[in-house]
C-alpha cells in the first residue's frame, strides 16, 4: 500500500460524522452534512486516482463536485419553503 491509498483509508472515518449528521439532524443540519460527504468523497476519488494511478477517476471526481453543488443548490431551494 502506498501513503495515498492509506490516506484514502483515514479519510473514510471522517464521513461517519456526515453520515450521523444526514441522518439524524435538522433539515438545515442534513445540508450541511450532504455537502461536506460531498467533499469528503471528491477528495477520496481524487485520493485513490492517485494512489491507483487511474487518470479516470480525476473525471469522476471533477463530476461529483460539479454535481454535488447543484444538489446542493436544488435541495437548499427546496428546504427555504419551510424555513
Amino acid at each position: 500500500m502506498n501513503p495515498w491509498l492509506v490516506a484514502a483509508a483515514v479519510l473514510m472515518v471522517a464521513l461517519v460524522p456526515c453520515i450521523v449528521t444526514c441522518l439524524r439532524g435538522k433539515p438545515t443540519d442534513r445540508l450541511v452534512g450532504l455537502e461536506m460527504g460531498a467533499i469528503i468523497l471528491t477528495l477520496e476519488l481524487i485520493l485513490l486516482a492517485q494512489g491507483f494511478q487511474r487518470v479516470s477517476f480525476y473525471d469522476l471526481a471533477v463530476a461529483l463536485a460539479l454535481l454535488s453543488f447543484g444538489g446542493g443548490l436544488v435541495f437548499a431551494r427546496f428546504l427555504e419553503r419551510w424555513l
